[in-house]
């Protein structure tokens, strides 16, 4: 335990309540696979009073899509005896179908269901029923990129592979994460609680921030393989233990999901069965975030400084932050010290792919704008802008590149004319989509652009739409099933030779480049 720094990590555990300000969480620090730290504050339920602790279980999200994975090859073996059962999920794809492993690794280039319920319809707090997935899934035709060229997060996929594995041994999938490696690890109150409806312990989740104050979310979605688990603090930090005791052996189904992933290329790829790949304070760490409206997780751990750290909380602040604090603070590493971004690199493009990209600088760096999350980007030292997960953007005499090394994508994006105001009766009126078989329509009065969906899984709220370009727009969503949500469309119009609208193209990076086209315009009364 020479190597760390047990001051410092104190200090840091204690600050969480802070840091993660909310109504409660817990976090704790395992090295060389001893617990060197814990910590469990406030509370599960604020009205009752009952308090947080380290029994607590918590849905962990998307976490569990590593154990999806760890349970598919214990029981299963190689995935590439199953690729031809994927055709079952996706009958009326016309493009390549993805690879079992191409699912695992999120390179499938299958749009988001989650993504996609809203396109379908869907309110945030209406239920999402076991059966509602399947056909959602059955209804794409075509990819957003082909399998196995580019990183995009789908949690189709792992919804697939839970199909296939459930199938294929004909048990349930909880009996297979149980006897894999919840009972190895010495998970001894893991469960799957695949309702969200009905949280383990009386855990309530909270929307808000500390501006808005703090209330229940209403979570109603079943998620089976990309999600479901619920564990304790003690749950997890068992599980770090066991990785810890494992990580010599090669047959052990962490190391097993560890290998390093790659694309169709030959190119390095930063995650691969159900594991995120980033490197902190000079050390390479595999893990994975978890999200749920009103919860939030994240667990990292390098096999190299024989460390980890897990931090959950009832609430939304940034975990992944707060877990990378830790591991800095243990390692008596300092964070990345960022400098003040000139407003030279501040503007708005448009990449190939349909997506608008925004970078803003600051005092403290610069923000990059296209995913579902905003990358943080520093000045580099040849004058890029840099993040620590490899994103850079660079600016030449005629062209800015954006290189997403994770993503396996490097772009020339179009510098894109701001505009403010625009016509909206011009894209008002009702629009299709036969790639989703759902329909859009937007509205229009005094200078206000309003949208919703109707689709498999009803007819959503309206949603605002704003002019950001020459026939660009963007429609904010703030709320959804799933979190977080995809945040800000980019609608781009269409016309024919003579200058009238004829459909668009709309996308988020969870699911682009979707085509609708014009069935009726607004009707005028």
């Amino acid at each position: 335990m020479s190597d760390i720094q047990l001051d410092a990590l104190t200090e840091a555990l204690d600050v969480l309540p802070k840091r993660c300000s909310g109504p409660g969480g817990v976090a704790g620090v395992v090295k060389d696979g001893r617990i060197v730290g814990a910590r469990a504050w406030g509370y599960a339920n604020l009205d009752t009073g009952q308090a947080m602790t380290a029994a607590t279980r918590l849905p962990i999200c998307s976490i569990s899509k590593q154990f999806t994975c760890m349970a598919l090859l214990g029981a299963l073996g190689d995935p590439a005896r199953f690729d031809g059962r994927v055709a079952e999920f996706l009958p009326d794809y016309r493009d390549s179908l993805p690879t079992m492993r191409n699912l695992c690794d999120m390179q499938s280039g299958l749009r988001d269901y989650w993504a996609l319920t809203i396109l379908q319809g869907a309110l945030a707090e209406q239920e999402f029923r076991r059966d509602d997935a399947l056909p959602l899934i059955a209804r794409m035709k075509t990819a957003h990129f082909a399998p196995g060229t580019q990183y995009s997060y789908s949690n189709c996929n792992f919804r697939i592979v839970s199909e296939i594995i459930e199938s294929e041994t004909c048990r349930k999938l909880d009996d297979l994460y149980r006897e894999h490696v919840w009972q190895p690890a010495g998970m001894k109150t893991a469960v799957l609680t695949s309702d969200t409806r009905h949280p383990e312990d009386g855990l309530v989740a909270y929307e808000g921030n500390d501006t808005t104050g703090y209330f229940p979310a209403e979570n109603a979605i079943f998620w089976i393989g990309d999600a479901g688990i619920s564990a304790s603090l003690n749950d997890m930090l068992a599980y770090e233990c066991w990785i810890d005791a494992t990580r010599d052996d090669e047959s052990s189904l962490y190391r097993r999901i560890s290998v390093p992933p790659g694309f169709a290329d030959g190119r390095p790829a930063a995650y691969g069965y159900g594991l995120a790949r980033e490197r902190i304070a000079d050390f390479e760490f595999t893990g994975h975030g978890g999200a749920l409206r009103g919860i939030r997780a994240q667990r990292l751990h390098s096999r190299e400084a024989r460390l980890s750290a897990v931090v959950i909380c009832n609430h939304e602040p940034d975990v992944h932050g707060a877990a990378a604090g830790l591991i800095h603070a243990a390692l008596g590493a300092s964070g990345p010290q960022p400098d003040t971004v000139p407003a030279v690199w501040d503007g708005q493009f448009l990449a190939p792919n349909g997506l608008r990209v925004c970078i803003a600088s600051g005092r403290r760096g610069a923000t990059l704008s296209y995913a579902t999350d905003p990358d943080n980007l520093v000045l580099a030292k040849d004058g890029a802008l840099a993040s620590a997960s490899g994103v850079r953007v660079t600016r030449g005499d005629e062209a800015v590149t954006m290189e997403r090394p994770g993503d396996n994508l490097t772009v020339r994006l179009a510098p894109l004319e701001v505009r403010d105001t625009a016509d909206g009766a011009e894209i008002a009126g009702r629009y299709r989509s036969e790639e989703l078989e759902a329909e859009m329509e937007i509205s229009w009065q005094d200078g206000g652009a309003y949208a919703r969906f109707t689709g498999l899984l009803g007819t959503g709220r309206f949603e605002r739409m704003a002019p950001v370009g020459p026939d660009v727009w963007t429609l904010v969503t703030r709320r959804s099933m799933d979190a977080p949500p995809p945040g800000d469309w980019t609608l781009i119009v269409e016309r024919d030779s003579a200058g009238q609208v004829t459909g668009f193209s709309l996308g988020c990076w969870l699911a682009r480049q979707i085509p609708y086209r014009r069935v009726r315009p607004l009707d005028r009364r």
